[in-house]
């Protein structure tokens, strides 16, 4: 069975050696690089085994991506604390979406009415949830979001892109990607926010699609690490208008 493998990163923009991934399962480094091939060289090694094939890789990849520490203890904060990242942020908070329900969402009265068939008003909806975007916008700070989106898209994921509709006119960027896209990039079934590039809040389900806590995390290889899936997600994305409208000419 082939190994679960993420990309930690690379030592080179150039072509991607050397570099280092994780096997998510067992945490072991896999380091890939250029053969240490010289007969002198290969001589001084001790404890070579056989099969064993020795590459040559730049101490600061180590140190930029490798982990820091055997066991990560993570950081959990409550919903409060969480909340007053958003008011906090300097210049950037971006979030990806990627399940295909939220509980949270279908206990509200817009849910109901979206699956009735029947048009929702968001004017008014969340009322201080929109003044807070909108005066955290105002001053200059940007707010995105990517929403995974299967195909078909579930019920759940076309009241998102209803949804979009408020939470652009709070000042928000929302884009879609296709699922098949996010498989296409390795990109995490994972929920997170990104703030200022240097704090993630990964947000953590149950089975049941409940939000059951916010995991903080700073460590410098895992935030440049979200902060890639954010580039490749933000790049291949398509603004909600453009998505909508290519769903609806799909019909």
């Amino acid at each position: 069975m082939a190994r679960r493998l993420r990309f930690n990163g690379t030592g080179s923009g150039v072509n991607g050696c050397p570099a280092i991934h994780e096997d998510l399962d067992s945490g072991e480094l896999i380091v890939h690089g250029p053969a240490l091939t010289d007969p002198g060289d290969v001589a001084q090694l001790r404890h070579l085994g056989p099969g064993e094939v020795p590459v040559v890789v730049p101490r600061e990849l180590l140190v930029d991506f490798g982990p820091k520490e055997v066991t990560r203890m993570p950081n959990v904060v409550d919903l409060e604390e969480f909340d007053a990242l958003f008011t906090r942020f300097e210049h950037t908070a971006w979030r990806l979406e990627s399940r295909r329900r939220y509980a949270s969402d279908e206990a509200t009265d817009t849910y109901a009415q979206f699956v009735r068939g029947e048009p929702v008003n968001w004017d008014g909806v969340d009322a201080q949830w929109c003044a807070e975007r909108r005066e955290q916008s105002a001053l200059g700070k940007r707010f995105e979001r990517v929403r995974v989106v299967d195909d078909p898209p579930t019920p759940a994921q076309l009241y998102l892109l209803d949804n979009a509709r408020r939470n652009s006119a709070v000042g928000e960027d929302i884009r879609n990607l296709r699922r098949a896209d996010a498989q296409r990039l390795q990109l995490p079934e994972e929920d997170f926010w990104i703030f200022d590039s240097r704090l993630v809040a990964r947000l953590n389900f149950d089975e049941d699609d409940d939000l059951v806590s916010v995991e903080l995390i700073t460590e410098p290889v895992e935030v440049n690490r979200y902060a890639q899936v954010r580039d490749a997600a933000w790049h291949h994305a398509v603004p909600h208008e453009a998505f909508r409208a290519g769903l609806a000419a799909a019909r």
